[in-house]
């Protein structure tokens, strides 16, 4: 099981707006700041089982996921996966898939799949 997630952004400005846009359609909050890194997790700090997400940066180095990099984000409802591709797009990501029915994943697999300003590929699904 994971505990969290890390990976780098060249303006950390820049990643926080996006990601709080984008993770509150999750029930995700910003949990902390420092001036190299931020964190996101569940609003209620009690909760289990869900990734804390960090986003770091270090004086001019961009730490890339490198190509491949895809992270899948489980929305609580298709409402969710619209808000978060909305809020991506408003918020300098770039639409790789807008949201919709994937039926080659399954049945009911709804999900949207955008690039983050640092050029991360993310998806947010409800099956």
């Amino acid at each position: 099981m994971l505990g969290h997630i890390s990976f780098g952004v060249r303006d950390l400005n820049r990643a926080q707006a996006f990601y709080d846009a984008t993770l509150a359609p999750f029930g995700w909050v910003r949990r902390w700041r420092t001036e190299r890194g931020v964190g996101y997790g569940p609003s209620d700090p009690a909760a289990r089982g869900e990734i804390a997400l960090f986003l770091k940066t270090e004086a001019g180095v961009q730490l890339a996921a490198g190509p491949g990099f895809h992270l899948a984000l489980i929305a609580p409802s298709r409402a969710a996966v619209d808000a978060f591709h909305s809020a991506a797009i408003a918020n300098g990501g770039n639409d790789e898939g807008g949201p919709g029915l994937r039926p080659h994943y399954g049945e009911t697999y709804y999900a949207a799949f955008v690039l983050d300003p640092d050029g991360h590929k993310l998806e947010a699904k409800v099956e």
